[in-house]
């Protein structure tokens, strides 16, 4: 059975620095690209970024130049590196793993998803 989940959300400060953690079991990431997306309330799901075995990647303009996904494909697992938060970056993160190899910025492209690390940005 194919999983993912996720680690390391929290309350931050803006300005501040926060990295979460998702780890792909069942699967590897040689199988099925690995994405984040965040979802704050009222608003729709959004992709954030997406990352594949070979590291390409794709970052939504919105987060360009502040997030940063990486991949370690020895542990099935991806990080997102989120520099200079804002309080609009306030948002439950989820961890999502692609049908395929390549990845996407399609959210239908991606069938597994986890529960979801909260994320909150203090002014």
């Amino acid at each position: 059975q194919v999983q993912v989940a996720e680690t390391g959300g929290g309350l931050v400060q803006v300005g501040e620095s926060l990295r979460i953690s998702c780890v792909l079991s069942g699967a590897t990431s040689r199988d099925r690209a690995l994405g984040w997306f965040r979802q704050a309330p009222g608003k729709e799901r959004e992709l954030v970024e997406f990352i594949n075995w070979s590291g390409v990647r794709l970052v939504s303009e919105p987060m360009r130049g502040r997030f940063t996904i990486s991949i370690d494909n020895s542990k099935n697992a991806a990080y997102l590196q989120m520099r200079g938060l804002k309080p609009e970056d306030t948002a439950r993160y989820y961890c999502a793993a692609h049908r395929g190899p390549g990845g996407s910025g399609r959210l239908d492209d991606y069938d597994i998803w986890g529960q979801g690390t909260q994320v909150s940005v203090s002014s």
